[in-house]
């Protein structure tokens, strides 16, 4: 009979535990946890009104440990990067070929925004962690975990990271900042997670309504293999 209300006690407190468990640990865990493994692929769609300044394409990425290759679009330009480390080679926008990211051309706004997207690169399992810690009331359904963004976390993705929290010169200023988050967890594992964003962005003078809806999924994890170019291979050390 002990044993047997031993039993049941163990039971109901591992159920108690399972009812107060925190959504937000679990959605971080999963982040970690795919962060740490540095071994899978995944795929960024991003959707923003008619008319959007910045329009994104599609971004394609793959981790193998220490190496990183990624293939996204821009409006009309292209780019392709592999990273080994803080090591990193790029192709060309104008005719494609591949050269060290320390001998891109910075004196134009394309190079220098190459070059910043390169070296800033977050992987996206990373990412999924900042997302959640900036992620309030956290509520499960099924597999999907759903909240808030704080008016933090949706002004950083609003100017993917380098807004300025006030106005004045210098760049620019968000205001109403809001946001939703969503995260889809499969037996532990991060599977996708998206985000919607809104507000006014404020530069110069300027101000530009800010719509935008991100969308990351994950694919191969742990048996993603990157090939990298012959011609990017001979700038790598």
């Amino acid at each position: 009979m002990k044993k047997i209300l031993l039993s049941a006690v163990a039971i109901m407190a591992g159920s108690l535990l399972a009812a107060y468990a925190d959504p937000k640990d679990d959605v971080t865990s999963a982040a970690q946890k795919l962060d740490a493994g540095s071994n899978y692929t995944w795929q960024v769609t991003t959707t923003v009104p008619e008319g959007a300044r910045f329009r994104r394409g599609p971004m394609d990425g793959k981790m193998q440990g220490s190496l990183t290759e990624v293939k996204w679009t821009m409006g009309d330009a292209h780019a392709h990067f592999v990273k080994d480390g803080t090591n990193a080679a790029v192709t060309d926008p104008d005719d494609g070929t591949w050269e060290k990211l320390s001998d891109v051309d910075t004196s134009g706004f394309p190079g220098r925004m190459l070059v910043g997207m390169v070296q800033n690169f977050k992987s996206p399992a990373a990412q999924a962690a900042d997302l959640a810690a900036d992620t309030q009331s956290l509520q499960q359904n099924g597999n999907a975990y759903t909240g808030t963004l704080t008016e933090d976390g949706a002004k950083k993705l609003l100017t993917f990271g380098r807004g300025r929290r006030g106005g004045g010169g210098g760049g620019p200023s968000i205001s109403n900042p809001s946001g939703t988050a969503t995260f889809w967890i499969d037996n532990g594992q991060l599977t996708k997670f998206e985000y919607n964003v809104k507000g006014t962005i404020s530069f110069n003078g300027n101000d530009r309504p800010a719509d935008r809806d991100v969308t990351v999924t994950f694919s191969d994890v742990g048996t993603t293999k990157i090939d990298v170019p012959d011609d990017a291979k001979k700038l790598l050390p």
